[in-house]
């Protein structure tokens, strides 16, 4: 579609944010947030101590008209001012990601307007493109509750796996803790704080996989560990600071020795057609300081660029959805309207077109 910027609706209700925003801009970007809409439900599943999958989805029925009347009155637009209009199809939890899509659909149905479906993994390893304009080739690292996983992002569509969590991903790991603790929901944000007045060295963690061949990670070792701690008698609050930080510096270090495994990898089947070396940390956990702070040091020693986005697009939002919807339908690349929702839908398979949605009811049937 040439150099002419686009302007994009996405919508986002993956997990237990509803979200809609508005950008406007030309791959590789960095592109224009015209309005970046998020509502979260903390209050809703606080008393569970995690996201119940049922409130996630009625939650984002009720104010998801809102919200994106919202994100388009910020931005001063109205929907026929959208190039496209870009939901999350998939991966999350399928009522929430089947109220996203139905709604979008309706959207370009009424407005006449090309429907993108997003891979949600997609929309997050996307996000330095719209932050910072990152150019392919890059190492991607992507951290959230559900997933950790290292990849070469070689283009749109186009991810080449090096290593993932063989069980627990990172992210809920960190919620595991936090819960083993008695910290509120959501965990992570909680563990990072409680960490800051802890003393890291207190308790010996393991370091589950660390210099092993190949970059996979594994975290239910460690979790395993702090839980033992827990019950070997009552912890006071500077026990728990102690084991939080201790726990969080655990995670750093396998972190980093999975990822310096990761960057021989990328130099060995890029370094010579790439000048720049450039690595990129999306989702949720990715809003870690101290996890960011390793990035940095360990990016300077190693001879890559760090590109990070900001910590209020590495949790789940609209405007990485509409950004990576934009770089879809750059390319050319739209929806039909009966794209159907996927539970599961792998990064490395972000490419294959959404099939119709009767030729998914059987894996929807087996939810």
């Amino acid at each position: 579609m040439g150099a002419n910027p686009l302007t994009i609706l996405g919508i986002e209700t993956s997990c237990d944010e509803t979200a809609a925003a508005i950008v406007r801009g030309v791959p590789p970007g960095p592109g224009t947030i015209l309005s970046n809409v998020v509502l979260g439900q903390i209050a809703e599943h606080s008393p569970y101590g995690g996201v119940v999958p049922e409130i996630a989805a009625r939650a984002h029925v009720e104010v998801l008209d809102d919200i994106v009347a919202r994100a388009l009155d910020e931005a001063g637009l109205g929907l026929a001012d959208v190039d496209g209009i870009a939901a999350t199809a998939g991966p999350g939890l399928i009522g929430g990601v089947m109220v996203g899509l139905v709604s979008a659909k309706a959207l370009a149905l009424a407005a006449g307007k090309p429907l993108i479906a997003v891979n949600h993994l997609e929309a997050h390893a996307l996000s330095a493109r719209l932050a910072l304009g990152c150019e392919f080739p890059f190492l991607l690292l992507l951290i959230s509750g559900g997933h950790c996983q290292l990849m070469a992002a070689e283009g749109v569509g186009r991810y080449r796996l090096y290593g993932a969590t063989i069980d627990d991903a990172v992210g809920e790991a960190f919620d595991k803790t936090a819960k083993l603790l008695g910290l509120p929901y959501p965990g992570g944000p909680q563990i990072e704080a409680l960490a800051r007045t802890g003393r890291a060295r207190r308790y010996a963690l393991p370091r589950p996989m660390l210099g092993r061949e190949g970059a996979d990670f594994s975290f239910s070792g460690l979790k395993t560990a702090v839980r033992q701690i827990v019950r070997e008698g009552t912890l006071g609050a500077q026990d728990k600071a102690d084991l939080a930080a201790s726990f969080q510096a655990a995670v750093v270090d396998v972190l980093a020795d999975r990822i310096r495994a990761a960057m021989q990898i990328f130099r060995t089947e890029f370094g010579k057609e790439n000048g720049t070396r450039r690595f990129v940390a999306a989702g949720g956990v990715a809003a870690n300081s101290a996890i960011r702070k390793m990035l940095d040091t360990l990016c300077g020693a190693e001879g890559f660029v760090l590109s990070l986005p900001p910590p209020a697009l590495c949790t789940d939002n609209g405007a990485m959805v509409a950004w990576a919807g934009l770089e879809r339908l750059s390319l050319g690349l739209s929806d039909p309207l009966d794209a159907a929702p996927r539970a599961r839908w792998p990064l490395q398979q972000a490419d294959e077109p959404v099939q119709n949605t009767i030729s998914r009811l059987g894996e929807l049937a087996g939810l």
